[in-house]
């Protein structure tokens, strides 16, 4: 345990039961062991999903209080909020809020004695509005570090400068809090109606284009059809919503496939489960990915981003996005033989363990006391 205390500031759009979110809280609750006092500043008052996980966690979460960011009273109170909280560290986690809160640092809005500022790109460039990436690119280099969730996710930085000075730093989860929660495989099973021997395929991902629904839905009509015992179970929230629900009638899908809606106990859900998938176009590093792996869950998902850079052949089946017949083939493959599931689900929990969230913490506390040691 460090015996100096850092003291960092987070910042992001919103705390909904996204990544980004999601990453900060595991984060969270690594930080005091490695001798970082952290804050949390949310723009975004409706997103407040994982706020209780950080107050648990003894953080202090100050939400600016705007439904959207158009609302620009924002910046004059995240201006205040860190002006008094004086951080050493303002680590920023939203493509949307960075050149902001770059530019009120470097115009000493934030103090005389400026916060060194650290960004971190969760998702591919290419994914985001064009004016943010605009504004990002022309604002980036004002950053005392730029970190990037995968090596796809640094490559795609535009211009290639910006991707040369950024480093990879892959994240972790708790992963004894998320294997702690694993217990309730019977009790879940029964309370949908699923056989315990049932091979059950899960998925923890919002309703937003990215993911792609429409594939997994399709995957799983083509899979149920030539195996009837396989069953899904999908945890998801967001503006696709209807669209899910509607594609999910009209598939006839009934209880194939249940639809969950938002879990806090997502953890718990897939535990219940033997195969985890993702049908996105694009991904940074799923949380949901990491927990599955810590859970030894078979991994059939699609080959992007850093899923990618993850899954081998010992642990998974990757398979071309936007193509629900190869993810139904890899799905059933791997669903009707029980060896195989068993061998891939060991490979995935041993390369669980690489996901701890203390050697993330390390590296980004590093990082930290690296550029507060020059100023």
């Amino acid at each position: 345990m460090a015996t100096d205390v850092t003291r960092v500031t987070a910042v992001i759009k919103g705390l909904g039961p996204g990544g980004a979110e999601r990453l900060l809280v595991e984060f969270a609750g690594a930080a005091a062991q490695h001798g970082v006092e952290l804050t949390v500043v949310s723009v975004l008052r409706q997103k407040q999903h994982l706020i209780p996980d950080l107050e648990a966690l003894g953080i202090p979460v100050r939400c600016l209080g705007v439904t959207r960011l158009r609302e620009l009273r924002w910046i004059v109170r995240m201006v205040k909020s860190l002006r008094a909280e004086r951080p050493d560290v303002v680590h920023v986690h939203s493509p949307a809020l960075t050149p902001v809160v770059r530019l009120a640092a470097h115009l000493r809005l934030l103090g005389l004695r400026r916060p060194r500022l650290v960004t971190t790109e969760h998702n591919r460039w290419s994914s985001y509005h064009r004016v943010s990436r605009i504004a990002n690119a022309l604002t980036a280099f004002l950053d005392d570090a730029t970190v990037a969730v995968t090596d796809e996710v640094r490559n795609s930085m535009r211009p290639r400068a910006l991707a040369s000075r950024a480093v990879t730093v892959r994240h972790g989860i708790n992963i004894t809090a998320a294997r702690a929660l694993s217990g309730r495989r019977d009790s879940l099973r029964t309370e949908w109606g699923i056989d315990r021997d049932a091979v059950v395929v899960a998925t923890v991902a919002n309703y937003r284009k990215q993911k792609n629904y429409p594939v997994l839905l399709k995957a799983c009509a083509l899979a149920t059809a030539r195996d009837p015992q396989l069953r899904f179970v999908v945890v998801g929230q967001g503006p696709g919503a209807r669209d899910v629900e509607a594609l999910h009638s009209a598939l006839g899908l009934g209880d194939r496939m249940l639809l969950l809606g938002y879990r806090p106990d997502a953890i718990a859900v897939l535990s219940a489960a033997d195969i985890f998938t993702l049908s996105s176009d694009y991904e940074g590093l799923p949380v949901s990915l990491m927990e599955a792996l810590a859970l030894g869950l078979a991994v059939v998902c699609t080959d992007v981003g850093g899923i990618s850079e993850t899954i081998d052949a010992n642990s998974g089946r990757l398979v071309p996005p936007a193509d629900p017949e190869a993810l139904a083939d890899a799905l059933v493959s791997v669903a009707s033989d029980r060896q195989l599931l068993a061998s891939l689900r060991a490979g995935a929990s041993a390369l669980g363990e690489t996901f701890d969230v203390h050697r993330s913490a390390e590296v980004l506390v590093a990082l930290y006391r690296s550029l507060i040691s020059v100023r």
